[in-house]
């Protein structure tokens, strides 16, 4: 079995590296970036990569993402101290075969190997469902769907703390009829203040 490391963390790769050849692994390349990790991918053919999800230019999920649009189908294993929602949604997306945290990752990387290697997941349960939980908030209709273009520019504005004069300025009309377009915003959402209009836009990511 020949497999690809890729993470930017000298110490953590070679303890990676360390972990997969007292298992009797090969390692096809070890690399400290996502380019690179593209380019011995594709010179080494190893079975398998390992990909941190952080790395300088292309990380892990955009290393997944690039070989997958190419039609490459080989196991691929993300290794992360964390996986924020995007990441995670964007890798459940791009077909990811399994994901390990950096925490315990010794205990369970050969695991996960012989896992999708196998033609089997190496995913947390706690992640399938943190992605499926994703999915369905993003397939419910948001309160800002109410608003117009511009009531959403606003929205936009008033949640990055702009003031009602900066954002006149921003697109071109007075203070006054910004006041009224959030007098406006305020109905339709059926909220009070700005306050609450700021949060509501970082909430449903217009921010």
């Amino acid at each position: 079995m020949r497999v690809l490391i890729a993470d930017d963390h000298p110490f953590l790769r070679a303890g990676v590296e360390a972990v997969l050849c007292d298992a009797g692994l090969e390692i096809a390349a070890s690399v400290d970036d996502g380019d690179a990790a593209l380019a011995a991918i594709a010179r080494e053919d190893p079975d398998v990569a390992i990909l941190d999800v952080r790395m300088p230019g292309t990380g892990g999920v955009g290393v997944l993402q690039a070989i997958r649009t190419a039609g490459d189908l080989r196991p691929v294993i993300l290794l992360t101290a964390e996986l924020d929602d995007a990441n995670l949604l964007a890798a459940m997306k791009a077909g990811v075969e399994g994901i390990v945290f950096k925490h315990g990752a010794e205990k369970r990387l050969i695991d996960a190997i012989r896992i999708v290697t196998s033609g089997d997941t190496y995913i947390d349960r706690a992640l399938t469902e943190r992605a499926m939980q994703l999915v369905q908030d993003k397939a419910r209709p948001s309160p800002l769907d109410a608003l117009t273009a511009r009531e959403r520019q606003i929205s936009v504005e008033v949640a990055r703390g702009k003031r009602n004069r900066d954002i006149a300025d921003l697109v071109g009309m007075t203070e006054g009829s910004i006041k009224v377009y959030l007098h406006n915003i305020y109905g339709k959402l059926g909220i009070e203040n700005r306050t609450e209009l700021a949060i509501l836009a970082i909430e449903e990511g217009l921010v």
